[in-house]
């Protein structure tokens, strides 16, 4: 039977790891070619897409900047300490942040990493000051990223 008549969010099979796979080398492929691709039907795909949507496996698509537009931009991980009981006001506060890319708790000699995209290194400097302002960080370091080797971005 199929599980998922039983179960609305059932365990990621192959095909819908293979789907994954697909839209993160390419997100805009169209349902008929992610299709003709896994060699199932197109409603096939589009079903399994709802579902994976649906259940927050896939949680949005986005655009990906490359070339000498990526080039223009200064990023930076971030290793954040905070004081004890102080990291929910300090995550919402960073979260306002629009150059955050990602806040991970972290263990080891930090409590959080940020990754920061700015314009410029000004910026990102304005930024790390705004960042060492928040009550209840402790203290910041920094580490710019010189070149990407890899990036799966999953």
């Amino acid at each position: 039977m199929d599980e998922s008549r039983v179960n609305p969010n059932p365990s990621p099979d192959d095909l819908d790891r293979r789907l994954i796979l697909l839209l993160q080398a390419n997100a805009r492929e169209s349902t008929a070619t992610l299709a003709r691709k896994l060699g199932v039907a197109r409603t096939t795909v589009v079903a399994r897409l709802a579902r994976l949507e649906a259940s927050g496996r896939i949680v949005g698509y986005t655009a990906r900047l490359g070339g000498d537009e990526a080039g223009r931009s200064v990023q930076a991980f971030v290793g954040i300490t905070v004081s004890p009981k102080a990291g929910r006001e300090v995550v919402k506060r960073l979260a306002e942040l629009p150059e955050l890319r990602q806040l991970a708790s972290v263990s080891g000699e930090f409590d959080y990493m940020a990754l920061l995209r700015a314009d410029t290194t000004a910026r990102l400097d304005a930024l790390l000051d705004e960042i060492g302002e928040i009550d209840g960080v402790l203290r910041t370091n920094s580490s710019v990223v010189l070149a990407l080797r890899v990036d799966r971005q999953t």
